[in-house]
């Protein structure tokens, strides 16, 4: 079991995290869960209109009992104090779609964060889980931005993020602050399953821009993001 609980961050290779999810549950169709990022959708909420950000979303619920069930399609809101950028606003995104959210891939990986984040915090039964494909494309002259609103929280208890590709780019390097904005560690995903996990209530992330190593040659990361929150 992955304990963050000292620093309030981890991050975790892709050899080490294929060892923590196998308990979890099998990765057998792993090649089409990772080929459903090629269908994404552009995010229309960047506040300078900017097309480099592609997602889709989708929200579950664990019980007491450890089933974790699909919800209905619902907005994403976050509140301003952890979002400045897109705060305050009830953004609805293309959901993700039934054969990923039925995927056994992404259920091994649910079932891995409720172990995860429940050894964490033993006194909670239910929790409100989101899920988040995310593209970030860069073209020649316009860098990607993994997070635009820049370092934050996400204003959930828990948050796991899962390298699934990474195309053709430079940079991306995921930095870790306290709550004071000193910063901690930091750490570039690299490879599929390369993963950071992060006690949102102790500590501020961000990723720096990406942009083409060729820029004749398309360039993009992938990462799907998991959220824990206490209901």
């Amino acid at each position: 079991m992955l304990d963050i609980s000292g620093q309030g961050f981890g991050f975790v290779h892709e050899c080490e995290m294929r060892a923590l999810l196998l308990p979890c549950g099998p990765l057998t169709d792993w090649t089409g869960f990772a080929a459903s990022w090629n269908d994404l959708h552009v995010d229309e909420y960047l506040a300078d209109r900017g097309r480099f950000r592609k997602r889709r979303y989708a929200v579950y619920e664990a019980s007491p009992d450890l089933a974790i069930t699909r919800q209905p399609h619902q907005p994403h809101h976050q509140r301003v104090e952890y979002n400045t950028l897109f705060g305050g606003v009830e953004r609805w995104f293309e959901p993700v779609t039934a054969a990923v959210g039925d995927s056994v891939t992404l259920h091994t990986i649910l079932r891995f964060c409720q172990a995860t984040f429940g050894a964490l915090a033993p006194s909670v039964g239910r929790w409100h889980i989101e899920v988040h494909q995310f593209r970030i494309e860069a073209q020649p002259g316009a860098a990607g931005h993994p997070t635009p609103e820049g370092v934050h929280r996400d204003g959930v208890d828990f948050v796991l993020v899962l390298l699934v590709a990474r195309t053709n780019i430079a940079s991306g390097t995921t930095t870790v602050h306290d709550l004071t904005g000193r910063e901690l560690g930091s750490f570039t995903l690299t490879e599929p399953l390369d993963a950071a996990l992060l006690d949102d209530a102790r500590v501020a992330h961000g990723v720096t821009p990406v942009t083409p190593i060729d820029p004749a040659v398309p360039a993009h990361r992938d990462v799907l993001v998991v959220t824990f929150r206490r209901l």
